[in-house]
């Protein structure tokens, strides 16, 4: 009996052991990779911090600290700009002005609460029919298959910022050119995500569908959809939600939205404003992290 356990426990030690290596092979390419990188960066004097880091660092956090939103309560309602030998310039009302400036900001989030949840919904519709034409356990003409994971994995490829540019070129400026970046990009990502789902599929199922003669198209509504439609869910909720981020630096190439007023805060170097708009950022992603949260917990 001893003599048969410890045979039977042979291989799998010497498989543990067989992937423990592989893994301590892997670690060391991966440690020799960064300190490749580290050695060439330094050596092309590329890791510089800059002049003064840290008391840049303390000036930006310092404006940082005061978001200009603070302005609608705080701020001056008589504030004055004068010159160097003390001619009034104009004078301005803090606090209408920010008010007015944060009206502009709802109207971005909106405009990229749109891009996000349109670009999302365009590239999983996209990415359908890629997915179910890529799933090995479906049996696709395998030309088809091919092309179809060629397509997807051309689209993963591309940033979104990429898809941006061109767009814009093509369709102009506006939400449009940020839809159609977010729903080409995402249709890489939903079509890997999706064919998996199919893959992980039961295939008995499946097979008793097919077995009375149901054509590919019955197969899939009947047998496929009805068990990947809750991880088809999950995978939507969860690219929408990086779209959401996503999508806040699309109108940086004029694709509108959040991006554009991060742009110009940044060029005019006004760290309270784009504090404001970052806080706007953060509120919209963890709204919708506690929204899909509730979602995916009524699914399963």
């Amino acid at each position: 009996m001893s003599t048969v356990m410890t045979n039977a426990q042979g291989p799998t030690g010497t498989t543990r052991l067989s992937g423990r290596l592989r893994f301590l092979g892997l670690a060391l390419a991966y440690g020799l990779l960064v300190v490749v990188c580290l050695w060439s960066l330094g050596a092309e004097g590329d890791l510089s911090l800059g002049r003064n880091p840290l008391a840049n660092l303390a000036k930006t956090m310092t404006e940082f600290a005061h978001p200009s939103f603070l302005d609608i309560w705080f701020g001056e309602a008589r504030l004055e700009y004068r010159s160097d030998d003390g001619t009034l310039l104009r004078v301005e009302n803090r606090q209408q002005v920010e008010a007015d400036y944060l009206a502009g900001l709802v109207r971005a989030a909106w405009t990229t609460i749109r891009i996000a949840t349109l670009g999302s919904l365009l590239g999983a519709l996209l990415a359908l029919p890629l997915a179910v034409l890529t799933a090995r356990n479906l049996a696709a003409p395998r030309a088809l298959a091919w092309a179809a994971k060629a397509v997807l994995d051309v689209m993963r490829s591309i940033h979104t910022l990429v898809f941006g540019l061109v767009l814009v070129g093509i369709v102009g400026l506006g939400p449009t050119a940020g839809i159609l970046a977010i729903g080409l990009h995402s249709m890489g990502t939903y079509g890997k995500l999706f064919a998996e789902a199919i893959e992980s599929l039961d295939m008995a199922a499946i097979h008793a569908v097919q077995s009375v003669g149901a054509s590919r198209t019955q197969v899939f509504f009947n047998a496929v959809w009805p068990s990947v439609l809750p991880q088809f869910v999950s995978s939507h909720l969860y690219i929408w939600e990086f779209n959401i981020r996503d999508s806040t630096i699309l109108g940086i190439i004029g694709a509108g939205g959040l991006g554009l007023l991060i742009s110009e805060a940044t060029s005019l170097f006004q760290w309270g404003r784009l504090a404001t708009v970052l806080l706007v950022v953060i509120v919209l992603v963890g709204s919708f992290d506690a929204i899909s949260r509730r979602i995916r917990r009524a699914l399963s």
